[in-house]
């Protein structure tokens, strides 16, 4: 059995990653906190519309590439890394195979980068709903078309996403499956909490290589080798979680609930500790408005309680185990 990537996924996460590097840089980053147009670049999501990564999980008659949530995964992570404004979990990992069901809508607009999607599980917080031409909800256990224009503002740590709260819930019930489409959310946000871990750790690394005290980089020193280390052993633990769960969801295995939490949980935890240790290491500096890394913070302090907590997560992982064993 083969366990790893094909080498066309490697590439087309190259290739993300590469986009990505260029244009979203901590400065793109930093701009969509501003508040001044929208929280994501238009531009920018047209390029990976036209890549295809919007529509991966599109059928290729409805003009998306007919992937899988293994293909997919790389690509979120990819954004994480980047920490990239937008809701592309949201759109490209729930909202596309949803409306890919529809016998109507705005499905076309999506795959190309024309429209954006987002998905919430209670109305009474969207995340990146401001910027939304499509909104999806949870609302009495099944999935809604929401309308957008009746969102009211809310407050959030991660400004960029925009959060808003609807007052009307008058959109078409969409035939789906609820609990498949949080699934997809809790492990589409999993993957970008690796590559949010990623980045932090290799920006740690990049810091503490020339930050100097008494002479010698601060990174010379046994204490702080050893906390970047655990951070590092914790996300490759993570990794595989999280591409097994990819494959469970993709394939449809009766186990996909647990490894998506399992997968969400240790992913959870490798970014809570390398966001923690790129604080200590950063020092002070690490505390200030001016300097980038509260973006990549912030953003991982959000998605730790993004579809489940770690706890809630725990308990279904528990319950899965407890239950297989009786």
């Amino acid at each position: 059995m083969e366990f790893g990537f094909s080498d066309e996924q490697l590439a087309f996460r190259d290739a993300v990653r590469e986009l990505l590097a260029d244009a979203c840089p901590p400065a793109a980053v930093r701009s969509a906190w501003s508040g001044e147009g929208p929280g994501y670049d238009r531009g920018l999501w047209g390029t990976l519309g036209e890549m295809g990564a919007l529509g991966l999980l599109a059928p290729v008659d409805d003009g998306g590439l007919g992937l899988t949530e293994v293909d997919l995964v790389l690509v979120l992570e990819e954004s994480g890394r980047a920490a990239l404004p937008g809701p592309l979990v949201e759109h490209a990992a729930v909202a596309v195979p949803l409306l890919a069901t529809a016998p109507s809508g705005p499905l076309d607009a999506m795959i190309a980068g024309k429209a954006v999607a987002t998905f919430a599980e209670r109305p009474s917080r969207v995340g990146w709903g401001a910027d939304a031409d499509v909104v999806v909800v949870v609302a009495d256990g099944r999935l809604r078309l929401a309308d957008p224009a009746t969102a009211v503002p809310l407050a959030c740590v991660d400004r960029s996403r925009r959060d808003v709260a609807l007052a009307s819930l008058a959109g078409p019930v969409i035939d789906g499956d609820v609990e498949l489409a949080l699934d997809r959310a809790a492990l589409g946000t999993a993957a970008q909490q690796c590559g949010l871990a990623a980045h932090l750790i290799a920006a740690t690394v990049d810091y503490t290589a020339t930050r100097c005290q008494f002479g010698v980089p601060v990174g010379s020193y046994q204490a702080l080798k050893h906390h970047v280390a655990d951070a590092l052993l914790l996300l490759e633990h993570a990794r595989p979680a999280v591409y097994r769960a990819a494959w469970s969801v993709a394939t449809g295995q009766a186990t996909r609930g647990r490894d998506v939490s399992m997968a969400k949980v240790m992913a959870d935890r490798a970014a809570a500790r390398a966001a923690r240790v790129a604080l200590q290491c950063h020092g002070a500096i690490g505390y200030t408005w001016e300097h980038d890394l509260h973006l990549w913070l912030k953003r991982v302090w959000v998605l730790e309680r993004a579809w489940g907590t770690t706890a809630q997560h725990r308990a279904r992982v528990a319950d899965a185990v407890v239950g297989a064993a009786r």
